[in-house]
């Protein structure tokens, strides 16, 4: 393959600090900087710190962002977007406005001839019962229906942004938290997990979001876990030429 694939995640534009615009730009300058050269662009999830559709209104702003995702597709550049926990709630703007491909579970994919395993990983190996709890609300057809016919526009997006932004002051109070190591991350427990159960298509590569760090951890069997970072305080990203994958960093 010519041209390279791009894989970007969690940058929570909107979040709750004062440089979200700033950083909408950077990520803006950073998709102009790849564009001629990238055969397709994978947004990991958790872009947007939060987005919810209703039936004739969506979120102002990330005009930047989102003209930018269309410049991509309208010049023929897939670009494919993983719902992450913040921004899951898409229901075909996105598709139809900017002509993503929203996913919105893991996908298995080759790639220049190794296979991908895609996911944004949030509740991927997590046995938490508050993690699934959450992820049943937030993924329940009931609750969303109650949400989206029930609340008011602005109501909705009171809630959700509040919702957002303790989740945002958390991880600012408490820190952010870096690699816990081989035994404590989720994620590479259900890589572990995933290969066990596949040993006749052992993907070359598992592709998360989620965790805000970077990662390129090597497993036993040449398989590995790679996490590209986030766009709050890494910026940085994993590229694929065809043969190779690394983890760089932008700092235009």
């Amino acid at each position: 393959m010519s041209k390279k694939v791009y894989f970007v995640a969690d940058s929570h534009l909107g979040a709750l600090d004062s440089d979200s615009l700033d950083r909408e730009r950077k990520l803006v300058r950073f998709l102009s900087s790849i564009q001629d050269d990238c055969s397709e662009l994978y947004l990991m999830g958790d872009m947007l710190d939060f987005w919810y559709e209703y039936k004739h209104v969506v979120p102002k702003g990330f005009v930047r962002f989102l003209s930018k995702l269309a410049d991509f597709t309208d010049a023929g550049i897939p670009v494919y977007w993983f719902a992450g926990n913040h921004d899951m709630w898409m229901y075909g703007y996105m598709q139809k406005e900017l002509n993503v491909q929203v996913i919105d579970k893991p996908i298995v994919r080759q790639l220049g001839g190794k296979l991908f395993y895609m996911a944004h990983g949030d509740g991927l190996g997590d046995p938490s019962t508050g993690a699934a709890f959450l992820r049943w609300m937030f993924h329940s057809p009931v609750l969303r229906w109650m949400y989206s016919n029930i609340f008011p526009p602005n109501l909705g997006m009171w809630i959700g942004k509040k919702w957002s932004q303790h989740s945002f002051l958390k991880r600012k109070r408490d820190g952010e938290v870096r690699y816990l190591g081989e035994e404590q991350e989720h994620l590479i427990g259900y890589a572990k997990s995933y290969i066990a159960s596949h040993q006749s298509e052992i993907p070359d590569f598992f592709i998360f979001g989620h965790r805000h760090i970077v990662l390129d951890f090597q497993l036993g069997c040449g398989s590995r876990v790679v996490i590209p970072g986030d766009w709050i305080k890494e910026f940085s990203y994993a590229v694929f030429d065809g043969e190779h994958l690394d983890i760089e960093y932008y700092d235009g």
